[in-house]
C-alpha cells in the first residue's frame, strides 16, 4: 500500500467513524476540551454502555486517545489528536468579560497559559490555583522568558479571590478540574499533565506546546473583551 492509499484509508476511516450522530456529538464536546467517559455520559444523555462502543470506534479511527487523570489515577480522560478535525467547523463559545485558566498552584500551567492568552489573544485574562504556591515555578518563569512572555515570579493567587460572574473558568489540570464542584465550576478542561512532576526544561516546554496548541485551536470561536476594545 503506498502513501497515497494509506492516507485515504486513514481518512475513510474517520469519515465513517463521524457517520454516527452519537459519534459525531462525543467529537463535539471533545472539540474544546478534555472529559471523562462518564462525564461525556452525563452531558449527552447517552447510556454508558454506548459510550464506551462509540469511543473505541473513535480512538480506533485515530481521533482520541485516552490518558489517566492525575488526580483520581482511576479516572480517564479522552482527549482529540491535535490536527484530525482541520476540517470541521468548531462550535462557538458564548461571550465572556474574563478568562480565568486554573490549576492546582498556580505556580505553571495556569501562568504559561494566561500569559499566552494575553499575548495571542488579548482581553482580560487572569490565572489562580485551588491551592496556590507561594511562587511561580523557575522553569516556568524560564520557559515563558525564552518565547518571549513574562511570568511574575510571585504573582500566584487563590481562585476564591479571583474568580467572579461571568468569567470563563478553564481548568488545565485534572486535579483542579475534579476539585472545583461547588459554585466555582470550570467551563472547560484541558488535561495538560502537570510538568513539575517531571521537573525538566523538557517537560515544561512540552506544556507550554500544548497549552499554545490550545490557546490557537480555541481562538477562532471565543468571543471575549477584547472583541469589544
Amino acid at each position: 500500500m503506498n502513501a497515497e492509499t494509506s492516507s485515504l484509508t486513514a481518512r475513510a476511516r474517520v469519515h465513517a467513524a463521524l457517520g454516527d450522530p452519537a459519534r459525531l456529538a462525543i467529537v463535539d464536546a471533545l472539540v474544546l476540551g478534555d472529559a471523562s467517559p462518564g462525564e461525556i455520559a452525563t452531558g449527552l444523555a447517552m447510556a454508558t454502555n454506548l459510550v464506551a462502543h462509540h469511543v473505541k470506534v473513535l480512538q480506533e479511527a485515530g481521533l482520541l486517545v485516552r490518558t489517566r487523570s492525575e488526580g483520581d489515577r482511576r479516572r480517564t480522560y479522552l482527549r482529540l489528536i491535535p490536527g484530525v478535525l482541520s476540517s470541521l467547523t468548531t462550535p462557538r463559545l458564548d461571550s465572556a468579560e474574563r478568562v480565568v485558566f486554573v490549576c492546582t498552584h498556580n505556580s505553571a500551567r495556569s501562568q504559561l497559559a494566561a500569559a499566552l492568552w494575553r499575548d495571542r489573544i488579548g482581553g482580560e485574562v487572569a490565572s489562580a490555583g485551588t491551592a496556590p504556591a507561594q511562587r511561580v515555578h523557575p522553569r516556568a518563569v524560564r520557559v515563558a522568558h525564552e518565547h518571549g512572555l513574562a511570568l511574575d515570579p510571585t504573582g500566584t493567587h487563590h481562585v476564591d479571590d479571583v474568580v467572579g460572574e461571568g468569567d470563563l473558568i478553564i481548568a488545565v489540570c485534572d486535579n483542579a478540574h475534579e476539585d472545583l464542584t461547588g459554585p466555582i465550576r470550570p467551563r472547560l478542561h484541558w488535561s495538560v499533565p502537570d510538568p513539575a512532576r517531571i521537573d525538566t526544561d523538557e517537560a515544561f516546554e512540552a506544556a507550554y506546546t500544548d497549552l499554545a496548541d490550545r490557546i490557537d485551536r480555541i481562538a477562532p470561536v471565543i468571543h471575549t473583551g477584547a472583541d469589544h476594545g
